[in-house]
């Protein structure tokens, strides 16, 4: 685990916001399913390895790309497989 020197205040809901350089470093966007868990003391917030990032879609039928960053659904990389055909062109 890397420590970041980042300290946050709960609200009065219990809510932790993350900034957004933590958010962009574990790849969390607009969206992202969450998982959390509680280790001991601590609380792990990771990312939904399964839920596909283009069409939030849950399956085991999801491509996992780049160590867990990209999952993509069937559907999913057809959209995006689209996409790169229009940007390469």
């Amino acid at each position: 685990m890397k420590y970041t020197g980042m300290q946050r205040k709960a609200d009065n809901a219990g809510r932790v916001v993350l900034p957004a350089e933590l958010r962009n470093l574990a790849s969390f966007s607009l969206g992202t399913q969450v998982e959390v868990s509680v280790e001991g003391i601590f609380i792990r917030l990771k990312r939904h390895s399964m839920a596909c990032n283009v069409t939030g879609e849950v399956s085991e039928d999801n491509l996992v790309l780049a160590d867990g960053k990209i999952v993509l659904s069937p559907n999913g990389a057809k959209y995006v497989l689209v996409q790169l055909k229009k940007y390469i062109r």
